[in-house]
């Protein structure tokens, strides 16, 4: 009997253990009750003005969060009449909404009254709700209610890198969401809560495939599936979009081409965005990866950007859809140095590109770095809408074991001053449009969801997520707030234990970076990204080594950007390349980035680049053991499956910590000729060591 009533109450804390899967959605019973009390007595109907798909997902969501929040069932109602203490969703016009843009949202309340979600649009609506389950979750007064929220982009999406096979490029939480199998007569539960979880946020579109596009994406089979996702995310005010491969005309229109001037080849996309908008009247339009990593573009026919975009917008000039140009371009030339790639292919075009075409550009001039200078093309394309491209997954952040929260990254980069049209020209005033009055403006973060049943394989990658999409809604949310939000709804709302996690995930990137990327070390490139490889040497081309990015060599380290050297530095602003073209005064996390600097020289720290070199790997690596040491106080704060889980992943991070330190520092050393700097003791294992531990997660 005894061994029963154990094992019943071993399957009933499964049942009630938090597996991840509501993501910030949790809408848990409010522990409060003098709070909750108060909640409830202004929550006592829901009045919906409106009948549209989009509303109707707005009062569910709100009747669903009242429901868990305040743990009871709130009605839904057509018209409020004369009744006060509910809640009553409008889509509005007149005085009221006049400072509203197209999305915007007013939350409004007085004693005595009624709460106001209002909006010009259905859109608008359903932000509002959740920005008012939001103040609920994070325990802000709603009395005497005056907020308002306006989108300061308009195309905000997440771009998904999923095949057709279901696997995901740079995905580290399980298999693609999208069913490719089942579709379209099969449509999963989950794909909903994908769209409740964007709607959130404000999230407005997502491109569900890969930019390594295949071409089957565009035959009428999978149009229909796509479709049926369309259908799905529709009530949430969410767009669907495709990545496409540019020569699809020939591998399934039988063209004996793809030229993009060529009249049949027009005619094909013609038709197919037609056939496409048959099926998908709202389509979002088309995303471009072409002639990058040998993507097949536009140049193989001698024709430049401009001219593939514009011909893809042609095809969509009866439409309201759009073209996403990616400008991640750069050549396998020894001699060049690929930070400058994407400036000169691209600024040359600016002013060419049609009115429906963006030019999407990556945060940073590489790829996605731990930390990156900004790209120069920022500022410097004044004629063509420039979309800012993030990456939420983290393929060069440490996958799915290493906790790095992101919006520090992402507000590293939309904060950075261009100097364009002189000070306060920041990054985040050309993507919103306020710089150079852009009519479209768009940024994307391309996705790190899964089949997890987290969503995203470590919980707390959950909030890169959120912080990417409250960061597209509004970028100058600050990364702090961010985290405390997501920690409230999320994990737990105990004071001591919020402030414990939000420092954790605030210190987490710069404890990363240390042992990963110090001083502007750029990452060494590896085939699978799982290894530490800075003694890779030998690859299908120059740039897909790790020694084409450091430059070690007997007499220092890092890549001269300078006159001196690539003079990349040359394609920013004065006031930018004053900051970084002085070894002397550059600021050190930007250091290697844009100077090759002697191992013994004297930084301001007072340290040789040598001896700051390995304090950063040695401290970065036992600040992880920090990182452990703080989550283990906030135990009794957090649901026990999530804090073993991220309990385990920490243990994980820590010891690969350790392996990228012994790597760089070994491997370095062999240059240096340096000691190891007193009190951080030699590695237990030799270079050889590490370099046979790369060899086996190879084998991943």
């Amino acid at each position: 009997m005894k061994r029963i009533l154990l094992c019943l109450l071993f399957i009933s804390h499964l049942a009630s253990a938090d597996d991840g899967y509501r993501l910030w959605l949790k809408y848990n019973l409010i522990k409060d009750v003098p709070k909750r009390e108060a909640y409830a007595r202004s929550a006592q109907f829901i009045a919906l003005t409106g009948t549209s798909p989009i509303l109707k997902s707005a009062a569910e969501e709100l009747q669903t969060g009242l429901q868990g929040l305040l743990g009871k069932t709130v009605p839904i109602i057509a018209n409020a009449g004369n009744r006060t203490g509910g809640i009553v969703l409008t889509n509005a016009s007149g005085a009221d909404v006049q400072t509203l843009t197209k999305e915007g949202y007013k939350l409004a309340s007085r004693k005595g009254s009624n709460i106001t979600v209002s909006g010009k649009t259905d859109s608008g609506v359903l932000y509002g709700v959740f920005a008012l389950l939001r103040q609920l979750q994070t325990g802000q007064a709603i009395d005497n209610l005056s907020l308002a929220g306006n989108p300061k982009i308009q195309y905000r999406l997440l771009n998904h890198w999923d095949n057709t096979n279901g696997t995901i490029e740079r995905g580290y939480a399980g298999e693609s969401l999208w069913k490719w199998y089942e579709l379209p007569a099969t449509v999963d539960p989950r794909y909903r809560d994908y769209a409740r979880a964007n709607a959130s946020l404000g999230i407005n579109g997502t491109v569900v495939n890969n930019v390594n596009a295949s071409a089957r994406f565009l035959t009428a089979e999978y149009i229909e599936k796509v479709a049926t996702l369309a259908n799905v995310f529709r009530p949430y005010g969410i767009r669907i979009y495709l990545s496409v491969y540019f020569p699809a005309p020939k591998v399934i229109g039988g063209l004996k081409t793809a030229d993009p001037l060529d009249p049949e080849v027009k005619k094909w996309w013609a038709d197919k965005t037609n056939e496409i908008y048959k099926l998908i009247p709202d389509f979002g339009g088309f995303l471009v990866k072409a002639n990058s990593e040998g993507e097949p573009g536009p140049q193989d026919y001698r024709r430049n950007h401009a001219d593939g975009a514009n011909m893809l917008a042609e095809a969509l000039a009866p439409y309201d859809g759009i073209v996403m140009w990616r400008a991640f371009v750069y050549k396998a030339d020894p001699k060049s140095d690929r930070f400058k790639a994407a400036h000169e292919e691209f600024t040359p075009l600016d002013g060419q590109f049609d009115k429906k075409v963006i030019v999407q550009v990556k945060n940073g001039p590489i790829d996605f770095q731990p930390r990156e200078p900004f790209s120069p093309l920022f500022g410097n394309m004044p004629k063509t809408p420039l979309s800012m491209e993030f990456q939420v997954t983290q393929e060069y952040t440490g996958f799915a074991t290493h906790w790095v929260y992101e919006a520090p990254i992402f507000k590293e980069c939309l904060e950075t001053d261009t100097y364009v049209k002189g000070k306060g020209s920041t990054v985040a005033k050309v993507i919103d449009g306020s710089l150079h009055q852009y009519t479209m403006t768009a940024i994307a973060g391309v996705a790190n969801t899964g089949t997890d049943r987290n969503w995203t394989g470590n919980s707390m990658a959950q909030a890169n997520w959120y912080a990417y999409g409250r960061l597209a809604w509004d970028h100058t949310l600050s990364s702090e707030n961010i985290a405390d939000e997501w920690v409230k709804m999320t994990l737990t709302s105990e004071p001591k234990a919020v402030k414990t996690i939000t420092d954790l995930m605030m210190r987490s990137r710069e404890i990363y970076v240390d042992y990963n990327t110090p001083l502007g070390l750029s990452r060494p490139w590896s085939g699978v990204h799982f290894a530490p490889e800075p003694w890779q040497e030998k690859s299908v081309r120059p740039d897909w080594t790790a020694i084409y990015y450091h430059r070690a060599d007997s007499i220092g380290l890092g890549f001269d950007r300078t006159a001196t050297g690539s003079n990349a530095l040359a394609q920013y602003r004065p006031e930018v390349q004053k900051q970084w073209n002085n070894p002397e005064t550059c600021p050190l996390p930007y250091l290697l980035w844009f100077h090759h600097v002697p191992w013994t020289k004297k930084l301001s720290t007072g340290r040789t680049l040598w001896d700051e070199l390995c304090t950063r790997f040695y401290t970065g690596a036992d600040s992880v053991g920090w990182m452990q040491k703080q989550w283990a106080q906030v135990e009794s704060a957090v649901d026990p499956v999530i804090f073993a889980d991220v309990t385990g992943r920490l243990a994980t991070q820590h010891k690969e910590a350790i392996w990228w330190r012994d790597s760089w520092v070994l491997y370095l050393q062999t240059y240096s000729k340096q000691p190891i700097p007193a009190p951080f003791k030699k590695p237990d294992r030799t270079l050889e060591d590490v370099k046979a531990l790369s060899e086996i997660y190879k084998l991943r």
